[in-house]
């Protein structure tokens, strides 16, 4: 892994120098809103902004448009020329490596498209960029963009296995915190501190909340390498290919940083036939005011997942609602969301779901009538009025229980490392030996959780360790484990270990990975149901295939759900990646004054870390679940909805018809949090007001007075109110 780590450090250093060669302009490009220099070297030394003919390259720190990656060994460009009919650029590498590009005009973007490499068995990575600017503000870690007041720079993957950031151990950026204030003067970072500087994320790698241990501001928190804030220069963008076809044995997880529990542990990836051939990138910059529609406008145009509802992108701001969390019997939830103007609900009643082919309802029933029914039961009714309706699932984590587990183990469950009997055995036998050690002395997979599974044919046993000298024999051994069937195996039978989850569970490989999106596919359209919450969302990552294995699974889900006939889909879950980004309506993870306190109108700690992060990336913060409680005012509830609207924050309203009937002030509070709710619809909120409204001091009351119209008033600390504007659609 500390070669991977050094990668990306080490292409900026070269960067510097090869920016200190003479060199000459090749070629301009032009978009809408740029104009981009290439020189004779292949780097790209301009970045104009046409509105502000500001240059966004860093002097200096020239930028290759494309590095490779042998062995660990950087490859930079050393010349390049240009054939401008054809829009090809063919670049020149040490070690007799050439690679060509093309290069299209986009209008408002320009698109590279890796062509050829003359040679690439050795190669491992093609690295779009790094692509250094002078933009500090606005870091984008998830989508590779660089944001500032005035324009945005970025890059956007349009395959794939293009996938963000440099190349790292299993192809996730590690989480952690920088210091980065979002305003050097109004958050000043302290002398103690330096800018950039990278601190662990808080907390065991167990509680989630942990996560998010750093109130002050200039903490940063970040969920992605797509985009690296350096303090000397500013922001750096990079994407990069693999060529998966290849072996490799990674240090896993790099995504994870807890050294208690969580130190990296030897994981030999599954090959698979993708590779870098179809590798390909969007380059833009424009006002960042422009940058969703540029990124719109590339979506669309490259056939990239564009997920609409009502017609409109999910990524537009004016289509972000508020979503309903349900818990309790059903009878009311219809009711409840007509009057409340919510669209979608999450049942957190119902608990969580886990894959398991032999049972795949898993006794999840609705109660309507005082009676458990079908969920049909329930879709029936929520279909017609548009309400989607979906699960709480946890994704692909697979546990004890399935039928993929016992009491014949899978062929597909994900392994870390494999190697072979010494010897034969019964099926009474606990002395196992084995041909080497393999790493098995290692505890678990990604979590050391004392869980050490062995697969042998269909049977799975678990061990303690195995001994360090000749012959090699497995210690603590339990055969027929996880209620499998302890068998005759023979000498030179593969021993495979298991990758184990977080719930001491197991993973599906990429092949079943395939077959689980089609299950989640069939169980949603069989059930009625266009909502899903992906919660255990990173199970995709213990492949170590990282934002790959999330793209593929999302697009066959959406393959699939459409082809059984349905249409919107809306997914939840509990990570926002380059991986997911297009294919997620909301994450509202966590919730209560971790998020944001009503009563105060203050973000919890975590909120504030999405909030800078997620909004950062063109995706919206959240409150996560905000659950009604008795003793709820209608204040409370006008704090949340006009703070979520000022933040451009979405969020999941907890109630049960339980809870709204012990609240003295039920119907003022759905009158009133309607009246938001249709308000934000109505798009009638300018980015003006929306900044007025962000600030923690400010309450208001919202009152509609038309089918279009609503006033809008201030609340002073004694309640009273006073009417501030009318809005109007």
């Amino acid at each position: 892994m500390k070669r991977i780590k050094i990668l990306f450090f080490l292409s900026a250093f070269f960067c510097l120098l090869s920016a200190n060669a003479v060199s000459r302009p090749l070629y301009r490009f032009s978009t809408k809103y740029m104009s981009l220099t290439i020189d004779d070297r292949g780097y790209i030394v301009n970045i104009i902004g046409k509105a502000n003919k500001k240059d966004y390259a860093v002097k200096g720190h020239a930028s290759p448009l494309l590095t490779l990656d042998k062995n660990g060994k950087i490859l930079l460009p050393q010349t390049a020329d240009y054939e401008s009919t054809k829009g090809i650029l063919t670049l020149n590498y040490a070690d007799s490596y050439r690679a060509a590009v093309k290069i299209d005009q986009r209008g408002d973007y320009l698109k590279f498209q890796f062509q050829s490499l003359n040679t690439g068995a050795e190669i491992d990575n093609i690295i779009w960029g790094p692509y250094q600017t002078n933009i500090h503000k606005t870091i984008g870690e998830i989508i590779s963009v660089a944001r500032d007041d005035e324009y945005a720079v970025g890059i956007m993957a349009l395959d794939d296995n293009t996938t963000s950031g440099p190349p790292v151990a299993g192809d996730m950026g590690q989480g952690s915190y920088i210091i980065h204030s979002p305003d050097p003067v109004k958050f000043p970072i302290p002398s103690s501190l330096k800018a950039g500087q990278r601190f662990r994320i808080g907390g065991d790698g167990i509680n989630d909340v942990a996560f998010y241990s750093h109130p002050e501001e200039y903490y940063r928190f970040m969920n992605g390498n797509g985009a690296e804030y350096i303090p000397e220069y500013g922001i750096s963008l990079t994407l990069h290919a693999r060529n998966r076809r290849k072996r490799q044995t990674i240090f896993f997880p790099h995504f994870n940083d807890f050294p208690s529990i969580k130190a990296p542990r030897h994981m030999d990836v599954e090959p698979i036939p993708v590779d870098f051939s179809t590798s390909g990138i969007a380059f833009y910059a424009c006002p960042d005011t422009k940058g969703l529609d540029v990124i719109e406008q590339i979506v669309r145009k490259e056939g990239l997942p564009y997920v609409t509802r009502n017609g409109k992108w999910i990524r537009r701001p004016e289509n972000f609602k508020v979503d309903l969390a349900w818990f309790g019997k059903h009878d009311s939830l219809v009711s409840y969301a007509n009057q409340l103007n919510l669209k979608a609900v999450q049942d957190e009643g119902l608990g969580e779901y886990y894959v398991n082919p032999v049972d795949r309802w898993a006794g999840k029933k609705v109660i309507l009538d005082g009676k458990k029914q079908p969920i049909t039961a329930l879709t029936v009714q929520t279909n017609p009025q548009g309400i989607a309706y979906g699960l709480h699932t946890l994704t692909e984590f697979i546990q004890s229980h399935s039928s993929d587990v016992h009491p014949y183990a899978n062929d597909s469950l994900c392994t870390v490392l494999k190697t072979i009997l010494a010897a034969n055995i019964g099926p009474n036998d606990s002395s196992i030996i084995v041909k080497d050690t393999s790493y098995l002395n290692e505890h678990g997979g990604w979590d050391d959780n004392g869980t050490n599974v062995l697969k042998i044919g269909k049977e799975l046993l678990k061990y303690k360790g195995v001994t360090r000298k000749a012959p090699f024999m497995l210690t603590g051994v339990e055969r027929g484990a996880f209620k499998t069937i302890a068998t005759a195996h023979q000498q030179g039978d593969t021993v495979a270990k298991l990758q184990v989850n977080c719930y001491s569970g197991f993973i599906p490989d990429m092949r079943l990975q395939d077959k689980y999106a089609y299950f989640y596919a069939k169980l949603l359209r069989d059930g009625g149901m266009n909502y899903i919450d992906f919660d255990g969302f990173e199970s995709f990552v213990y492949t170590g295939h990282g934002q790959y294995a999330f793209k593929l699974f999302m697009r066959k889900l959406f393959d699939d759900f459409k082809s059984l006939g349905g249409d919107y889909l809306q997914v939840m879950g509990s990570c926002v990646f380059e991986g997911n980004w297009h294919y997620m309506t909301t994450c509202n993870i966590g919730g209560g004054d971790h998020m944001f306190n009503p009563r105060t109108n203050k973000w919890g700690i975590e909120g504030k870390d999405i909030r800078y992060s997620w909004a950062s990336n063109y995706f919206p913060p959240t409150f996560g679940i905000q659950n009604l409680k008795p003793d709820w005012t209608v204040q409370m509830v006008e704090n949340l909805q006009a703070k979520a609207i000022a933040w451009d924050a979405t969020y999941m309203f907890g109630i049960s018809e339980d809870i709204v009937e012990k609240n003295p002030h039920k119907k003022e509070i759905f009158i009133t949090f309607r009246a938001w709710e249709n308000a934000r619809e109505a798009n009638v909120f300018s980015q003006k007001l929306k900044l007025e409204m962000q600030k923690e001091e400010n309450q208001y009351h919202l009152e509609q007075i038309g089918t279009k119209a609503w006033k809008l008033y201030l609340v002073d600390s004694s309640g009273k109110f006073h009417l501030k504007s009318h809005l109007k659609k």
